[in-house]
């Protein structure tokens, strides 16, 4: 069974950075499409990055509210994907999910489900 666990999440003044992991299993890393999303108390759940994962080459698009600010990180050995998050503003409070599929599909919808348990993201002035 495909599992996704996110981790990193927590409290975090505005202007500072926050690492969060996701850490995967039960399928093959090495073909795959892997995405970061995230979700607002009081918005729509939203893509943050996505990430064609072929072998050896690893390729990331990300969302253009993020652009210039995050990151993604891959470790193919460990099978997990991190996103760095720099220069926080408090918008960014939210809770963060990662979630993939088989590659030629590419990354799930934001809309589609099931969820995992995400991580909190919380910052602060």
């Amino acid at each position: 069974e495909e599992q996704f666990v996110e981790s990193g999440g927590g409290l975090v003044q505005a202007g500072g950075s926050l690492r969060l992991s996701c850490s995967t299993s039960g399928f093959s890393f090495d073909n795959y499409a892997i995405g970061w999303y995230r979700q607002a108390p009081d918005k729509e759940r939203e893509r943050v990055s996505c990430t064609l994962i072929r072998g050896r080459e690893n390729r990331t698009s990300y969302e253009y509210f993020v652009q210039g600010r995050f990151s993604i990180t891959s470790d193919n050995a460990k099978s997990t994907v991190d996103l760095q998050m720099t220069n926080l503003e408090i918008e960014d409070t939210a809770v963060y999910y990662c979630k993939g599929r088989s590659w030629f599909l590419g990354c799930p919808r934001a809309d589609s489900a099931p969820w995992g348990q995400g991580t909190q993201v919380t910052v602060f002035s």
